[in-house]
């Protein structure tokens, strides 16, 4: 059997965190090693972008890691203490973590990505008025922008279809003006119905 169907049995078709019912992904919790059943849950999407700080962080949601956090799975247990770390400022995860235990190695594998230190605070694409911004949105220049390199002038005003996110600078995005793909800086674009 497959790794994904083990994991689809044991979790019961069901987000190994929140329980939801709906299309299910395998995450890895351990990097580095070979995936098996020991490092490996099966979670929705929510809780995937949330735990990649890909979403604003819906503390009402991750109430269920206080059932998730007993589970028998290691790769449950780990990542629901590194959810619980990331909410430890509101009593209900400060609370589950005093009641969790994780033995020696399981508390080094959790805390060996360094994420038990970060809070819930997530770097998302803003636009100057600080809406989030995704790849596909349609913007608004609200400055006339030189492009390096080019002869080429963005007018306040322009507006720019289907942008892409540049994934590694929250600052910038990337999108076609007269044909051409150019970098730009978030703190110039309003998303366009905001």
């Amino acid at each position: 059997m497959k790794l994904e169907e083990q994991l689809l049995v044991r979790s019961e078709n069901k987000c190994e965190l929140c329980q939801r019912e709906e299309p299910l992904k395998l995450y890895e919790a351990a990097s580095g090693s070979s995936a098996d059943d020991e490092n490996c849950l099966m979670i929705c999407n929510k809780c995937h972008a949330q735990i990649e700080k890909k979403e604003e962080p819906d503390s009402a949601h991750w109430a269920c890691l206080t059932t998730s956090m007993w589970s028998e799975a290691p790769a449950v247990q780990v990542v629901s203490w590194r959810m619980l770390n990331r909410f430890r400022g509101e009593s209900w995860a400060a609370d589950s973590l005093d009641m969790m235990y994780l033995d020696e190695d399981r508390l080094a594998w959790a805390k060996a990505t360094g994420d038990h230190e970060n809070d819930a605070t997530v770097d998302l694409h803003r636009d100057c008025n600080g809406a989030a911004l995704r790849t596909g949105d349609t913007i608004v220049l609200t400055r006339s922008l030189d492009v390096k390199g080019s002869t080429l002038n963005a007018k306040m005003g322009t507006v720019v279809k289907n942008i892409r996110l540049v994934e590694e600078n929250t600052e910038q995005i990337e999108g076609k003006i007269e044909g051409q793909t150019i970098v730009i800086l978030t703190k110039y674009v309003r998303k366009q119905g905001s």
